[in-house]
């Protein structure tokens, strides 16, 4: 069965049995189910790895839909990891697909990269890129780098057997850059970098020669042209520390004795929770009504995507509670973690 499958790879001669055994391996995550997420994923899919993780805490718009390709009319309003997800099992049943419906930050991005062989930064943010980088350096795993700007796309493989890494070619942070939805990007450029990161995967996966470590290419689609930049490894770069995980899981919270759910959505939002230990107080209250809240307890808040509960957790901090963590799930996982009780 799986060489009726990938019989088309199997007869590379630089793939074969050997090589499609170490693709069903491989443990890949994908940060961002965006252009370049949708362009990266169903064919990561179908090539046969073992594992795909899929993180986002966006839900589909209907702006996304000319480059989004993977979304239709009907997810407009839903999860994109969720939908998502529905629509990559159908691919191929044979990966194991992990999502996690949050974006992610400094206190679960270790968790969650822990659980992988490569990153791919499908994101269009300069703080996140940052930060992929930083936490792939400390984990020592090489991460697919790839952006779009107008009609000029780059791509990169940092920190690939600990070569140069994203702050050796941009060191310093600081400045204004424009993302697609305020410069404007067509959906063809974003499919097209997406498949540069792709096969990107797939030559840091077998092994392959020329992987772009310490080369930047840059590709131009209006000019259909493209040239490379080439840049080395700078020890003097220094990589951000991230502090060990703020999150705890709901089934383990459940466990601690004196602990307390807060929930911080607004009182109308569904999936509506009804937890034994549980509290509700809207984010826009909590300044306010935190008096009402035992700074003896074990706190552990929750949202819908995990914005707001960050947010409600710095604000808890300023008024000098302690004992705070964030859920690792956000309200529909854990209603329906409820649900099959």
């Amino acid at each position: 069965w799986i060489v009726d499958r990938y019989i088309k790879q199997l007869k590379l001669n630089k793939i074969g049995l050997k090589g499609q055994a170490k693709i069903e391996k491989s443990k890949v995550l994908v940060v961002g189910v965006g252009g370049l997420g949708s362009a990266v994923l169903p064919y990561l899919i179908s090539s046969g790895i073992g594992t795909v993780g899929i993180v986002d805490g966006d839900n589909v718009e209907l702006s996304n839909l000319p480059r989004q390709v993977i979304f239709n009319e009907d997810d407009i309003g839903f999860a994109k990891v969720d939908r998502a997800y529905n629509k990559l099992k159908k691919i191929n049943n044979q990966t194991k697909i992990i999502k996690y419906n949050s974006f992610i930050n400094d206190d679960n991005v270790k968790e969650i990269f822990k659980n992988f062989d490569i990153i791919v930064d499908a994101t269009d943010s300069i703080n996140m890129r940052y930060l992929i980088n930083d936490a792939c350096v400390q984990l020592k795993l090489p991460f697919v780098y790839g952006a779009v700007y107008k009609f000029q796309g780059q791509v990169s493989s940092f920190n690939y057997n600990s070569g140069p890494t994203y702050r050796c070619l941009f060191p310093n942070q600081e400045g204004i850059v424009e993302n697609c939805e305020d410069a404007g990007v067509l959906g063809s450029t974003v499919g097209l970098i997406g498949m540069f990161q792709l096969n990107e995967v797939i030559k840091i996966i077998l092994k392959f020669e020329n992987v772009l470590s310490g080369k930047l290419l840059i590709y131009n689609t209006l000019l259909s042209t493209q040239y490379f930049f080439n840049f080395k490894k700078s020890e003097q770069k220094k990589v951000k520390e991230i502090s060990e995980s703020n999150y705890i899981s709901y089934n383990k919270a459940d466990k601690i004795k004196n602990t307390l759910f807060l929930d911080v959505r607004e009182k109308n939002e569904i999936p509506k929770i009804n937890l034994k230990k549980g509290v509700n107080i809207p984010l826009n209250e909590l300044s306010i009504k935190n008096k009402l809240l035992k700074k003896s307890k074990n706190i552990v808040i929750f949202c819908q995507s995990g914005k707001r509960s960050k947010i409600a957790l710095d604000l808890l901090k300023k008024n000098k509670f302690l004992n705070l963590k964030l859920m690792s799930e956000n309200a529909i996982e854990i209603s329906r973690i409820i649900n099959k009780k």
